[in-house]
């Protein structure tokens, strides 16, 4: 029995063997494209626990690949890309990337990554209760929320920060403790990570009038307000 199902997005052969082999090893069942919209079919089509994907991909790139996918699949996917500058980072993220490792990277560190990311793919709360917050409707075994009925579309980190964050209006989480919570003690990436999702969080609330239910406490971190309309 496998522990999960791997689409490997990558047009590098020599990368594409050494990253099936590592995850194959681990006992992931591994699917390999090598173009942007191969792949994207394939991630529409079928059902994933995690995408490994290229920035720098023939036909449609990376970050295509996300945007289009995002309309559809909250598919978790951690990007790989040789761009080591924080604003690359910061633009994959904010794309719609669940995690980013720059080339050259350590296969067995792309493995750890893609276990880390798919026990967050299981909310690891204890009897997960569903929470209403004035308009905002949270189901943590569907996954699901709804703001007046309305379904908003959220990643799998996205909808683990705003569950961790809704649980406990008024409490203030530090960066460092969002990381551990909802990325878990493994995680091997940068922490600017929390920032992007938040801010991208805030978009898609803001769309249904609730930016301001998560605050910033500059130097301190973050909060989910207990004033709810």
């Amino acid at each position: 029995m496998t522990r999960g199902q791997v689409l490997v997005v990558e047009d590098d052969l020599d990368i594409v063997k050494v990253v099936k082999a590592y995850l194959e090893r681990a006992d992931y069942a591994v699917e390999a494209v090598t173009s942007g919209r191969a792949g994207l079919e394939r991630a529409l089509e079928a059902s994933f626990d995690v995408i490994v994907l290229d920035w720098n991909l023939p036909g449609l790139s990376g970050l295509e690949f996300m945007e289009q996918l995002r309309t559809e699949r909250a598919t978790p996917i951690i990007m790989l890309t040789a761009r080591t500058e924080e604003g690359d980072r910061v633009l994959g993220l904010e794309r719609g990337a669940d995690d980013y490792m720059t080339k050259p990277f350590s296969p067995r560190e792309l493995v750890a990554r893609v276990q880390a990311m798919l026990r967050r793919a299981a909310l690891n709360v204890d009897n997960p209760e569903m929470l209403r917050r004035g308009s905002l409707v949270i189901e943590p075994l569907a996954r699901r929320v709804t703001v007046s009925g309305r379904t908003l579309e959220m990643t799998v980190l996205e909808f683990d920060l705003l569950y961790t964050l809704a649980r406990e209006p008024g409490r203030v989480y530090h960066r460092d403790e969002l990381l551990e919570r909802v990325w878990g003690l493994d995680y091997l990436g940068v922490d600017r990570v929390v920032d992007v999702h938040i801010s991208n969080l805030r978009q898609k609330l803001e769309v249904a009038s609730l930016r301001s239910l998560i605050v910033t406490l500059r130097g301190v971190g973050y909060k989910f307000t207990e004033i709810f309309e």
